[in-house]
């Protein structure tokens, strides 16, 4: 029985979620694979796809060994082309996610960079502000901003940045610089929900973790939404260094409390290859390392 072969076509039904859009994908006849999908399940003695007339999904048992299988045989062919001596150059699809406005301002230069560097590959970019796990979404490389839990994943740290407070100049004139925590509540506050609760700001006073609950006159679920009412002169805003890094050094915005600054926050891209790191991952992986290493707004 040739494994490897089947577990090709089990991943072509899996990617497609259907036999008839695999068979048109592997050049294959509809019975062959749904054959061979059988032939694989039984060897294993699991059922590996729910079917339908309508749909085929993954089992629990499916959506693990498809993960497994897809890493598989992308190790086989990257030791077939590392045997071959052309495994240098990078093809194929890479998939890359990263938080939203991280992706628009570090990720996308670097993207583009890549793709007019190798023809033969194409980016798929997935921007969501929420933590994305790479196995479960079948996604190459992240980007992840904060502490790293305990993971399988591969890590490199290329910098760090921190939450800051920051408002327009011309909002400052007019209602003074606050100089205390306390202060807070005499002024305009912007809340993004992707940062900050509604309801409490944390801060470090004296090196002690310390919550200040705060009444926001506006809240926002989008970051860029939060920075621009500050650029207008609205209040004071609270977000990460980078989103505001830009306007910072045009002198639209301006940080205030800087002593109350919590820690920083790491910055980690993330893989998921094995022993053999395949050339579309490698050689993107090198240089998103050395944009964001290079950036003085992450380091």
């Amino acid at each position: 029985m040739d494994t490897l072969r089947l577990m090709k076509v089990f991943v072509a039904v899996a990617d497609e979620l259907g036999f008839a859009a695999a068979a048109r994908r592997l050049n294959m006849s509809p019975p062959a694979v749904t054959r061979a999908v059988s032939q694989l399940e039984d060897h294993l003695g699991v059922s590996l796809l729910n079917r339908s007339t309508r749909h085929v999904r993954l089992t629990d048992a499916g959506l693990g060994y498809w993960a497994d299988v897809k890493r598989i045989i992308e190790d086989v062919e990257t030791s077939e082309a590392l045997a071959a001596g052309v495994s240098a150059r990078p093809t194929g699809l890479l998939s890359v996610t990263a938080p939203v406005l991280f992706g628009q301002m570090f990720v996308v230069p670097t993207i583009t960079r890549y793709l007019q560097t190798y023809p033969d590959v194409s980016v798929d970019a997935v921007f969501l502000d929420r933590v994305v796990n790479l196995l479960e979404e079948d996604l190459d490389v992240g980007v992840r901003i904060g502490e790293l839990p305990d993971s399988s994943m591969r890590a490199i740290r290329v910098g760090s940045v921190k939450i800051v407070l920051c408002a327009a100049p011309a909002y400052l004139a007019k209602h003074g610089t606050p100089t205390s925590l306390t202060d807070l509540k005499d002024h305009f506050l912007i809340s993004s929900k992707a940062i900050n609760t509604a309801s409490e700001w944390r801060f470090f006073d004296n090196n002690k973790l310390q919550s200040i609950k705060v009444t926001p006159r506006l809240i926002t679920t989008s970051n860029a939404a939060a920075i621009e009412a500050a650029r207008a002169g609205l209040g004071i805003t609270r977000l990460i260094s980078y989103q505001v890094a830009r306007c910072i050094n045009d002198g639209t915005l301006k940080t205030v409390l800087e002593n109350f600054e919590a820690s920083t926050l790491p910055i980690h891209i993330l893989h998921r290859e094995g022993r053999l790191t395949t050339a579309k991952v490698r050689c993107f992986i090198d240089m998103l390392v050395d944009d964001l290493r290079s950036d003085k707004n992450l380091n």
